[in-house]
């Protein structure tokens, strides 16, 4: 499949949220990225119940919601029902990861995991072929701007290796420090949905920069 890209509002104009969202909408984007946090599970705090409701008014893409948070099984249905179509929960913070996966498919959600820079992904053998997603952070979680971690690369191609015959449809999500020196290198090693932020909204044209993204700045996949 072709690779999707989901522009992480995080890093847009908080003051000029709708105006953001329109851009994304008359993008190429796919996702709108959404990251939640807690200020427990990580030391921010971001989006709450009604700032989502408010995107997923205006929103014309669908809505790809990272849970960072402790306890998320506690607010599963309340992220649903405010527009979520992907959820994204920490596999450092479920200690019942079937069961979480399982409610979240409940709920008609895509299901998927998230796995911080230093937790290798075997761990996630048992349950591959429960998820419809993989979401690798390729920074430590809670901050945007931070300088992408190259073992990413590594973690994406031994992901790729353990869904291969189990769940090839995975897909495999890479968050941070995205941007348009390394999104084909992450493509070619088998990612398929690139979030971005800063590399998005920093640009003097945010619609081009996705685009870029989007056919991966002229360079070559194979």
């Amino acid at each position: 499949m072709n690779h999707l890209i989901a522009p992480s509002i995080l890093a847009a104009d908080f003051a000029n949220l709708q105006r953001d969202i329109e851009m994304i909408n008359a993008s190429e984007a796919d996702w709108i990225h959404v990251d939640v946090m807690d200020g427990v599970f990580v030391p921010n705090i971001s989006f709450g119940f009604p700032v989502i409701k408010a995107v997923k008014k205006h929103a014309k893409k669908p809505l790809d919601v990272h849970l960072m948070i402790v306890e998320p099984d506690r607010y599963l249905k309340e992220f649903a029902d405010a527009g979520a179509a992907v959820i994204s929960v920490h596999y450092e913070v479920c200690p019942n990861l079937h069961r979480t996966v399982q409610y979240i498919k409940e709920l008609g959600c895509k299901a998927s995991v998230v796995l911080n820079p230093h937790t290798p992904v075997a761990l996630l053998d048992d349950i591959i072929e429960d998820l419809d997603q993989v979401l690798l952070m390729s920074v430590n979680p809670g901050f945007g701007g931070q300088k992408f971690i190259a073992n990413t690369y590594k973690k994406i191609k031994d992901l790729k290796a353990i869904s291969a015959a189990r769940n090839p449809g995975l897909l495999i999500e890479i968050d941070g420090g995205v941007d348009k020196d390394n999104a084909a290198r992450l493509v070619e090693a088998g990612a398929n949905v690139l979030v971005a932020g800063n590399s998005v909204f920093s640009a003097t044209d945010p619609t081009a920069a996705i685009a870029n993204l989007k056919i991966l700045n002229g360079l070559s996949r194979s």
